[in-house]
């Protein structure tokens, strides 16, 4: 009755704290669960259903509270003990096998890692995503809110992409081609026109045309104002925590707003469908005459597709332009080389958002080849540092060292243990700093597993097949 007790008080503790914790990042975050110990990535205490005492499934433990990773110091980050110091003056640190290292004295050592020198982003607001794992590899300003313009239209494509047949009929009404602010890009249609909704898809993409984004909302949802009321909440389910949308167009709205790490989100999510992907990285497109225009060609704003533009990036997928008088230049731009893909996003520019994306692009691309500089741990009290070959410390952003990813805070502290992070999922840093993935974690005897990008699993099955409860505990 006590253990029943206790697991529900747990629990209890766990859904609390899911309801109030801060962005990943602000702060250092509780775990989800009252304590917490660290006693890495074996499995639960007891044999457990795994029963091998291995981390194929919930075995046993390693001792009190020693990481067993890939060897002491070696491999993933994992270190051993809790990563203090060992032996007199010898610091394991956030165990890889070349920094911190084990240097006497002073605490700091060097390491081989993926860190090149962050580029000069002119606009206000700018993010780079890994849109494998929807790490931020750079972000400045991310979860400040700009009035995102016509890169609005990747979530109305998105959506409509979900909900609709593409050969479904589009019939504008009055009210979607007329009320528009002047100077609104148009296709020039008028009431009574009909599109299907490729064509419009098209349109809205390439043209970004106002009413056409209009049209496809109240054919999806039935007015513009319940398409709105769709798009906040697959937003929402995407993991953006500061996104207001009012109509599907981003003409200018004082309450129509988001970040450039929520529109990342969106942009990763829409070049994650194939029509949308399909439709953003065509440079050209035949619309249909309709009553008060003939047939035309249109073509696609976003100028690195365009081999003989000076603009061009090789390696871009697709993307969106944006531009409103409140907004400036706004950009979403998806690149893929080598098999890594990145999402690009530019807010609140002043015509700077292509060399600013390049800027981006090229970083991104240079860190996830394995560019290598030396660079260097450094150890204050119980906290460590990482100092990058610039001279500045990592702060608020994800490093990856030696293979393994690492969070810095906002006061450039290395992030150990549990972080709640802005998609509402919850992430395990063990003691050398390396993020746990496709592992087991205990906390106060409690046991976690976390997926193979890193987010806590919760309400479902692991994949070695155990089941886990709605706050992620173990249900043995």
């Amino acid at each position: 009755m006590v253990k029943r007790f206790n697991r529900i008080w747990s629990i209890a503790i766990s859904l609390s704290l899911l309801a109030s914790v801060p962005a990943f990042g602000d702060i250092p975050i509780v775990p989800p669960i009252s304590g917490g110990s660290d006693n890495g990535i074996s499995g639960p205490e007891t044999a457990g259903p795994g029963g091998d005492n291995t981390q194929s499934g919930p075995g046993a433990s390693t001792g009190t509270g020693n990481s067993t990773g890939t060897g002491n110091s070696t491999g993933t980050g994992t270190s051993t003990g809790t990563g203090t110091s060992t032996g007199s003056g010898t610091s394991t640190g956030p165990g890889t096998s070349a920094g911190p290292g084990a240097t006497q004295g002073s605490g700091t050592g060097g390491s081989v890692v993926n860190t090149l020198k962050q580029p000069e982003i002119q606009a206000q607001g700018a993010v780079l995503m890994d849109a494998a794992t929807g790490n931020l590899l750079y972000s400045k300003e991310a979860e400040t809110k700009f009035y995102p313009a016509s890169i609005t239209k990747l979530m109305t494509a998105l959506l409509v992409a979900e909900k609709c047949s593409l050969d479904d009929t589009v019939t504008f009404s009055k009210t979607a081609v007329t009320n528009l602010e002047s100077g609104a890009v148009t296709l020039g249609l008028v009431e009574g026109d009909k599109l299907t909704v490729r064509q419009s898809l098209y349109g809205l993409l390439l043209k970004s045309a106002n009413e056409v984004a209009n049209g496809l909302a109240e054919h999806t949802a039935g007015s513009i104002s319940k398409f709105a009321d769709m798009m906040n909440a697959r937003a929402k389910e995407l993991g953006c925590t500061n996104t207001n949308f009012v109509n599907p167009n981003g003409l200018n709205n004082s309450n129509h707003y988001t970040t450039p790490h929520d529109m990342a989100l969106i942009a990763r999510a829409a070049f994650q469908n194939g029509t949308v992907s399909k439709i953003a990285s065509t440079l050209s497109y035949q619309i249909p005459a309709t009553q008060k225009a003939a047939a035309r060609t249109i073509s696609l704003g976003h100028k690195m597709l365009y081999p003989n533009d000076a603009r061009y990036y090789q390696g871009v997928i697709g993307g969106k332009t944006g531009y409103t008088s409140l907004a400036g230049n706004t950009l979403v731009t998806c690149a893929e080389r080598d098999g890594v893909r990145l999402i690009a996003v530019i807010m609140k520019s002043k015509s700077t958002q292509y060399t600013d994306t390049s800027a981006l692009l090229d970083y991104g691309f240079a860190l996830k080849s394995g560019g290598s500089q030396t660079a260097k741990w450094q150890q204050e009290g119980a906290k460590w540092y990482f100092v990058k070959n610039d001279g500045n410390r990592a702060a608020n952003e994800w490093m990856t060292i030696d293979g393994a990813d690492y969070w810095f805070d906002s006061d450039g502290t290395m992030a150990t243990g549990w972080r709640h992070y802005s998609n509402d999922a919850w992430y395990y840093f063990k003691s050398g700093g390396a993020m746990a993935s496709s592992t087991w974690v205990e906390s106060d005897g409690q046991w976690f597993y976390l997926g193979a990008d890193g987010a806590m699993m919760k309400n479902t099955v692991t994949p070695d097949g155990y089941t886990l409860d709605a706050s992620g505990v173990w249900v043995k």
